[in-house]
């Protein structure tokens, strides 16, 4: 497959426009019908989208931090099969009735959830975002225009083409789903597309988040990258602390809610990193760390040190890589965070419950963790199906950003004749 080049998305926009008006028709039971469909069709090709996934995989440097986002395995299929019946097996978010009443010259008014109409979204690298924003935007009665980049061409291709076949076998508009072109020109003409986007959200990068938001006329709900901490308390349980750390960075580095920087209390630093040494040396995780850790560190013979700089905290890794500073004090803790946090997932271990209470009120994230991983910030894991993204902002929607949050408002007001 040749990626089809345009000089416009114009049509692909006009189309999305009409294909709106077919899913305010579509029932809940269609759209679970459909969603069955596509975990159908992902089980029985998974030998067709590997081969596909293969092709892009091919055009990247095994190195590169991208490839394990990259990739598409049997298990990996299976999940994404399971997540999309996941998301048909929740509520429909759409049609709630929000509040009701009667006002005095006899006027009905109602508030109703409906869908966002066209969305937007722009990725780099992740083809499971192409089934999970499908299978959240089919069941909250979105269209959506999928942007990925261009080293998931051929997988993003495949699998579009798997989701549009059943929706013509279902006898629905094809264009409820549909692929864009990569070529970068044609980004701004999607983020101007006023008249037939209803938002636009990216989800990558920090580069591609900033240009969005500085480029785009249509809405736009930013799912931010991610500069995760977690703090070691001068009471925390250090065996629990040293097994939270490794799995917040060991489990899967490239993912946005992994760990980037380990804040550790000057009076348990030295047994702590002791604890975590073998964890990370088994990983070769690479440690840029402050002078003092550093010291304990080379006192251990730990193997991938550097030496921290100030642009090594805010960080974002999404490698197997993190920094490490001693703090002296929960206040110096929550200082740094305050100062290099991305707002996305922050953790305190600690034993202190006054300390925890503090932490967790006064971190400023979408979400917040004591005693617990970071790579829990995902929107299976807070049974919400599937997700968009994790969204850092304020405004819609904060944390992972899922199938409750793909709708608006809209007032329903009935009368009898009424003028005011």
């Amino acid at each position: 497959m040749i990626e089809d080049k345009k000089g416009t998305i114009l049509p692909q926009l006009q189309a999305a426009r009409k294909a709106k008006q077919v899913m305010l028709k579509l029932g809940l039971e269609q759209k679970k019908t459909v969603l069955a469909g596509i975990a159908e069709a992902l089980r029985s090709h998974v030998g067709e989208i590997i081969t596909e996934n293969r092709r892009d995989l091919e055009r990247m440097n095994p190195l590169d931090s991208k490839y394990d986002r990259l990739l598409l395995d049997e298990s990996r299929i299976e999940s994404l099969a399971k997540s999309v019946l996941d998301v048909s097996k929740l509520a429909d978010p759409t049609g709630q009735v929000l509040s009701s009443r009667e006002v005095a010259n006899g006027l009905r008014i109602e508030k109703k959830s409906v869908p966002l109409g066209v969305v937007g979204v722009i990725y780099e690298s992740r083809p499971n975002v192409t089934i999970d924003v499908a299978s959240l935007c089919i069941q909250s009665g979105n269209v959506c225009l999928l942007r990925g980049g261009s080293d998931a061409w051929y997988t993003n291709s495949f699998l579009v083409r798997l989701i549009q076949d059943v929706l013509i076998q279902q006898h629905l508009d094809e264009h409820i789903v549909q692929l864009l072109p990569t070529d970068r020109e044609l980004v701004t003409e999607l983020l101007e597309a006023t008249a037939f986007v209803d938002i636009i959200i990216p989800r990558g990068s920090q580069s591609l988040i900033d240009f969005v938001r500085q480029n785009a006329k249509v809405p736009v709900i930013e799912t931010g990258a991610g500069v995760c901490h977690t703090f070691v308390d001068d009471s925390a349980d250090l065996d629990m602390a040293a097994k939270i750390v490794a799995n917040a960075k060991i489990s899967r580095p490239s993912v946005c809610n992994s760990l980037d920087t380990v804040l550790v209390h000057r009076t348990v630093v030295s047994e702590f990193l002791a604890k975590l040494f073998p964890f990370f040396v088994e990983s070769k995780v690479t440690v840029f760390a402050d002078s003092e850790s550093d010291a304990i560190l080379k006192s251990l013979d730990f193997p991938h040190l550097e030496n921290a700089q100030e642009s090594d905290y805010g960080r974002e890794f999404l490698d197997l890589m993190c920094s490490v500073k001693v703090v002296a004090s929960l206040e110096e803790a929550l200082e740094h965070i305050a100062n290099y946090s991305s707002k996305h997932s922050e953790c305190i271990v600690s034993e202190n419950q006054q300390n925890i209470t503090t932490f967790m009120e006064s971190v400023d994230a979408a979400a917040v963790y004591a005693n617990a991983s970071t790579r829990f910030t995902d929107g299976a894991e807070f049974g919400l199906g599937a997700e968009i993204g994790i969204s850092t902002q304020k405004l819609h929607a904060r944390g992972p950003f899922a199938l409750e949050k793909l709708v608006t408002e809209k007032w329903f007001v009935t009368g009898q004749g009424q003028i005011r």
